[in-house]
């Protein structure tokens, strides 16, 4: 059983709506062999110093995550992607605590193959970034600027990565380009989207 950290305490006491389904969900979780940490300021379950699953809580619901949920084999089809562009994490959504209890069995079992898992030491085979398609406009800026094209690829997987879905992820070209523009000088002094 877990030590509970007064941290997450504090994360749930300041949750309005989903403070007696996060409670149960860190009560599960607590009852198994990972370690309570708070992480980029959301409860972050962990197993020898490496990240298992997440507690948060979102407009709508709460959920659970699990860091390399896509390895789950999910018998009971209840993990989802959260996002389009999330290759690793699965969550579970609930609203409502009742949910929590009637799903502890499976939680408990999914919970233990996230630590097997861990355990093993499995990885996540993740997109490489040539896999990725180069969004037309940053493609037009290489040709223009070939300076540009040459940071752009010194820069990290994960941040070359970034902006690409950022930049992608406008609907109008206008706006693409709007957002090549802003980045470029950011792009050439090396720093990431979010630097």
């Amino acid at each position: 059983m877990s030590k509970a950290i007064r941290q997450v305490d504090g994360y749930i006491r300041k949750t309005k709506d989903w403070q007696d389904e996060l409670n149960e969900l860190r009560r599960i979780l607590l009852d198994s062999p990972l370690t309570e940490e708070l992480k980029w300021r959301v409860p972050c379950y962990t197993f020898e110093g490496k990240n298992v699953a997440f507690i948060g809580r979102f407009k709508e619901s709460c959920a659970l995550s699990f860091v390399k949920g896509v390895l789950l084999k999910d018998p009971k089809h209840i993990l989802i992607q959260q996002t389009e562009q999330s290759q690793s994490v699965r969550i579970i959504r609930f609203t409502s605590r009742q949910e929590i209890i009637k799903a502890e069995p499976t939680l408990k079992a999914y919970i233990e193959e996230a630590v097997d898992l861990e355990k093993a030491g499995a990885k996540v085979k993740l997109k490489t970034i040539s896999q990725y398609k180069l969004p037309e406009e940053l493609e037009a800026k290489f040709k223009e600027m070939p300076a540009l094209k040459t940071a752009f690829t010194a820069l990290t997987p994960g941040r070359q990565r970034a902006y690409m879905l950022y930049i992608a992820g406008a609907k109008q070209a206008k706006t693409r380009e709007a957002r090549v523009e802003k980045h470029v000088k950011r792009i050439l002094s090396g720093k990431g989207i979010d630097d």
